[in-house]
């Protein structure tokens, strides 16, 4: 038998206090959240002075997004595998090392995004 939960302001109001917490212990945590920070302001910074226009500004917030997502991700997986097998494994080593390549590739992609747009504004 299903009992169906009644929607509470409260509680949506301590998820988002959970997530927010999150952000937090990623900044706290993670060295490369910096590095990705000072690459989305640098971003922001090179689309206002270039002046992008609404699409480009919606392609470059979308690369944004993915990566930092990405990097979420990965740092959520690296965190579970080390809970579940503390000790060194060769299957562990990939998992980790794949959700690694998932952050590489997207933020390849958001590199030749943000290429494409600024270049041609700045040459």
């Amino acid at each position: 038998m299903s009992t169906q939960k009644t929607f509470s302001i409260s509680k949506r109001a301590q998820s988002i206090r959970y997530a927010w917490q999150g952000i937090v212990q990623f900044f706290s945590r993670e060295h490369n959240t910096w590095v990705h920070l000072m690459a989305t302001i640098g971003c922001g910074v090179l689309a206002w002075l270039t002046h992008v226009n609404r699409v480009e500004a919606v392609l470059l917030l979308g690369m944004i997004t993915l990566v930092w997502m990405a990097e979420l991700f990965n740092t959520a997986i690296e965190k579970v595998m080390d809970l579940v097998s503390p000790e060194r494994k060769p299957e562990v080593r990939f998992i980790k090392d794949v959700s690694a390549a998932a952050v590489l590739v997207t933020a390849v992609a958001a590199l030749i995004t943000g290429l494409l747009i600024f270049l041609p504004k700045i040459v």
